[in-house]
């Protein structure tokens, strides 16, 4: 399966993980995190294949994130209900997140898209 970034246009880190990933030949594609969001099937899946705990899914340095107070709330929400809320709203998701349908990374960091998607 080829790379699939779910990514957000105004978003910084984003921007810097696709310029990185186009200047290494690496091709992908985009889809904009908000208007085709990943289902909560397909969160789970990510999650799942991530090795991440759920919480480093969210984008805790987000505007929404911080007006819902989520926070002080996420300690008292189980997974499904966490899930429930990631699915509900893209701007809650961190990103970019990056798959190739085995393997997930959320957010960007050279070391681990050189180690990850650059072959």
């Amino acid at each position: 399966m080829a790379l699939v970034m779910y990514q957000y246009p105004k978003c910084g880190t984003c921007r810097k993980a696709i310029k990185y990933l186009e200047d290494q030949g690496v091709p992908f594609t985009a889809k904009h995190i908000v208007e085709e969001p990943p289902s909560k099937k397909e969160l789970a899946e990510l999650i799942k294949k991530s090795g991440l705990p759920i919480q480093k899914f969210f984008n805790t340095s987000g505007k929404k994130y911080r007006e819902l107070g989520l926070s002080q709330k996420l300690k008292e929400m189980s997974d499904e209900e966490k899930l429930d809320l990631l699915a509900s709203d893209g701007m809650l998701i961190k990103r970019p997140i990056v798959t190739d349908g085995e393997k997930v990374t959320v957010g960007f960091k050279e070391e681990t898209f050189d180690k990850t998607w650059v072959k």
